[in-house]
């Protein structure tokens, strides 16, 4: 992996919103400061929801801002995150009753808890979070437990692990499949998108699982594949609904692509720098 460099950092300040890009960024335990810093809780169902459950979040782009980001609707209209009025304005720019929440502690666990569930056929439930047709294997969850209780780790508003990565390659590799489909890097909302050269690997970054690389001044040390959920194939900015995405992920990598990874030593990386296996 010779000359594996960083091409793009990513932030996304409200989960499962659009976000920014980002030349350099501070990388702490909670990975990139202010990234999914402030989620949306579903005031219907219960719980603290993203894309998988309220799919409209998706068209809707959070920027930093000095005190609490700037949500932008996509017909334009902007508010703050800590406006006076902001539930009502975000329930209506999503037509679904939800409240804002910057992160709270760890310890109120009630406030991490997953809501209620669309059905109570936990196997047609995960289908659907995932985005599996019947006859297709689930995603293995195995070091996911935590996630079937709490919709996040409690303390964070991440899926599973403070950062994640993919390689230009495994875009490349999926859009030389036949059909129309789009592997566009938003999709999957990475954190950082990485140049991987020198490997012949389809999903050269999937070699690093297990592995501690150093980028820029932080140490990561990377946890596992990342399983794709039904987030993927929504449609949003110039994005179309797309099925095939998935159909296409099942097919030709178990239904995964980037790689999670959690800080070994808190530091800076910027755009360009280079990536090494430690």
């Amino acid at each position: 992996m010779g000359n594996a460099s960083v091409l793009n950092i990513y932030r996304y300040p409200v989960k499962s919103m659009m976000g920014e890009a980002l030349s350099e960024a501070a990388i702490g335990e909670a990975g990139i400061a202010g990234d999914r810093g402030w989620a949306v809780r579903d005031e219907k169902r219960g719980g603290i929801r993203g894309g998988k459950k309220i799919p409209q979040l998706m068209r809707l782009t959070a920027r930093s801002g000095p005190a609490a980001p700037l949500i932008i609707a996509p017909d334009g209209d902007s508010a703050s995150a800590s406006a006076e009025g902001i539930n009502e304005w975000l329930s209506d720019k999503l037509n679904h009753p939800v409240t804002l929440w910057p992160l709270l502690p760890a310890e109120q666990l009630d406030h991490y808890r997953r809501g209620a569930p669309d059905t109570e056929d936990f196997e047609q439930e995960l289908r659907a979070v995932f985005g599996r047709l019947p006859d297709e294997p689930l995603p293995d969850l195995t070091g996911f437990e935590e996630l079937l209780e709490f919709e996040s780790p409690p303390g964070t508003y991440f899926d599973a692990f403070s950062l994640s990565i993919m390689s230009q390659q495994s875009l490349a590799t999926m859009n030389q499949l036949d059909g129309d489909s789009l592997f566009d890097v938003r999709r999957f909302r990475p954190n950082l998108l990485v140049d991987i050269p020198d490997s012949d690997h389809p999903f050269p970054e999937q070699a690093w699982v297990g592995k501690t690389l150093s980028i820029g001044s932080a140490k990561l040390k990377i946890e596992t594949t990342c399983p794709r959920c039904s987030m993927t194939t929504h449609g949003f900015d110039d994005l179309p609904q797309d099925a095939q995405i998935m159909r296409k992920l099942v097919a030709n990598s178990e239904g995964n692509l980037g790689i999670y990874a959690s800080i070994l030593e808190a530091g800076t990386v910027s755009a360009g720098d280079s990536v090494s296996l430690m």
